[in-house]
């Protein structure tokens, strides 16, 4: 399809800082887009008329004829959506696509990028739609609670009322049942939908069931069109094209002058959410197209890492600095364990051979999965381990704690072993908190099994959305504030890209003595030609991959293994 036969489409939202917003929608309909605003009706009259007189030279701009006072969590947002987009189809009916944006969304490569890049795939919906069923990745809880209690009070201003209405519907077991047909699904508020799924989700015969049901739902708004979607689409990218992170308390991150580069690296078509004083941002976005039109997809996972980062630092603070907040409690024991031991989760699975090769590397005792769910894989898989610890998996489970210590205190050498999300999780914090654990973990590696795995598509699914929500547990005791085990976190394609640089460093910490791989030593990597269309294909199943990171290009894989054996 030619960019020429896509017509966009935007919504704008607005609430507070109508200049910038003008120069948002100004922006979008110089780009060639019909752009219909909804300002609240929280903003007074005048500054509404100075955003009007500021955009009347653009015929490509219209504004809302209803106005909603929207509160955050709150079916008003939804019905603000609603409106302005059954006007916008109304006034424009040959538009193909509607981008939901907000009047603090900045738009960062220029608009016909965006319209050829929906024209490579027209049928296609660009909404971030994750099972709620599936993934907890909601901030503060309320998951699938939001849709089977009801939600009559504004969580912000009645916060006290909100908790004992939550509290009251726990204790009484009342459980709302959703619309037949209906499955619900979570996910960014910004959106860009096809104007046939758009219209099917505003003329089905059943919306004001719909609208009664997610009227009293919480944060309605990251749901319904979400959950419609689902219903009505025909193909579904469950990704937002905006890039929109938030801080571990669910508030979005401001975009300032600072982060210019890495929005720049992140190729991202639109980002949120921009501060107002951000001039370095309003001069250097959007960029100036040249040539034929970018159809690159956008690469926000630095960014994302970044942020990433940048929370666990604000929620467990810099090491050695001490807080009200984060004031440690002294631990009772004389010491868990009586010698250093290193666990590596996920390089198994990298590398089938890697129990073998990490023998031969470092003077120590390497074992498979200790924890394993069928057997305790001791070296070189005897039925008694050292000192006459059995490798039956009830006497192990019995006193797991018991069992990783006798093994340490035992053996005359330091001990290695293989861990992941199959194993026994029942030492995850014991591990996490002893200062002589060395943790080296690559998360989302438990795929690469599953790349070439004969099952169905369904069993592969479920099975990943469990592994998934096991790991993720396990990686919320690693971030606490608590863990004095020396730990390493690599998502699976930051390692694939770099295999050798942390092969090394984790043998550099467990062997101080270690003196770098020698050319071309590396195991044999599993084949990831199929990690990439695996990922998207759990993701557009309404499972978000949380763990794996940003699916690399097959030739970016390619390019770090054959660097890593260089």
């Amino acid at each position: 399809m030619m960019p020429g036969s896509v017509r966009l489409g935007v919504l704008l939202l607005c609430h507070a800082d109508l200049d910038i917003a003008a120069r948002m929608a100004r922006i979008w309909a110089e780009g060639g887009a019909q752009v219909c605003i909804h300002i609240d009706a929280n903003v007074r009259d005048r500054h509404v008329e100075l955003m009007r007189v500021a955009l009347a030279d653009l015929k490509r701009v219209a504004f809302s004829a209803r106005r909603h006072r929207c509160k955050w969590g709150a079916f008003s947002l939804v019905r603000a959506t609603q409106d302005t987009a059954a006007q916008l189809l109304a006034d424009h009916p040959d538009l193909t696509h509607v981008y939901l944006a907000s009047g603090a969304c900045l738009p960062l490569r220029p608009v016909r990028d965006l319209i050829a890049f929906l024209a490579a795939d027209p049928e296609r919906d660009h909404i971030e739609s994750v099972s709620a069923w599936d993934v907890g990745w909601t901030v503060g809880g309320l998951n699938e609670e939001r849709f089977t209690l009801y939600f009559p009070f504004d969580w912000r201003r009645r916060r006290w009322l909100f908790d004992r209405c939550v509290a009251w519907q726990r204790r009484r077991g009342i459980h709302r049942r959703l619309p037949p047909g209906l499955s619900p699904h979570l996910g960014s508020q910004w959106w860009c939908l096809t104007a046939t799924t758009l219209r099917a989700i505003l003329d089905d015969p059943d919306r004001p069931r719909h609208d009664r049901f997610f009227r009293y739902s919480w944060i309605p708004d990251e749901s319904y069109f979400q959950t419609l979607a689902r219903r009505h689409s025909v193909q579904i990218e469950s990704r937002s094209l905006t890039l929109a992170k938030f801080d571990h308390e669910g508030r979005p991150f401001q975009l300032y002058d600072d982060h210019g580069q890495m929005l720049e690296e992140s190729n991202c078509f639109v980002a949120r959410k921009l501060w107002s004083g951000s001039a370095g941002l309003l001069a250097r976005f959007p960029r100036r197209g040249e040539g034929a039109p970018d159809v690159s997809p956008p690469r926000p996972a630095r960014f994302e890492r970044m942020i990433t980062r940048t929370v666990q630092r604000r929620v467990l603070g810099r090491p050695g600095l001490y807080m009200q907040s984060r004031f440690p409690r002294k631990d009772a024991e004389n010491g868990k364990t009586s010698a250093p031991y290193a666990v590596f989760q996920g390089f198994s699975d990298i590398f089938p051979n890697f129990e073998s090769w990490l023998q031969d590397q470092v003077a120590a005792d390497v074992h498979g999965h200790l924890l394993g769910p069928e057997t305790v894989e001791f070296r070189g898989r005897p039925g008694i381990g050292p000192g006459a610890i059995s490798s039956h998996v009830a006497v192990r489970d019995r006193d797991p704690q018991g069992f990783l210590t006798a093994l340490i205190r035992i053996a005359p050498r330091m001990q290695i072993f293989q861990f992941g999300p199959r194993d026994n999780q029942a030492l995850n914090w014991f591990m996490a908190t002893d200062p002589n654990a060395c943790l080296f973990v690559v998360t989302g590696a438990w795929m690469m099994p599953l790349i070439d795995s004969a099952m169905p598509f369904d069993d592969v699914r479920r099975i990943s959305a469990h592994l998934q929500k096991v790991e993720l547990a396990q990686l919320n005791v690693l971030n606490s504030v608590w863990v004095k085990a020396r730990v390493q976190v690599h998502d699976l394609t930051d390692f694939l890209a770099r295999p050798r640089a942390i092969l090394d460093d984790a043998l550099r910490q467990v062997d101080p003595q270690h003196r770098g791989l020698p050319a071309g030593d590396l195991p044999p990597v599993r084949d990831t030609t199929g990690l990439p269309a695996l990922l998207r294909r759990l993701r557009n199943s309404g499972l978000r991959p949380r763990l794996a990171g940003e699916a690399l290009p097959q030739n970016e894989v390619a390019t770090g293994e054959r660097n890593a054996a260089e």
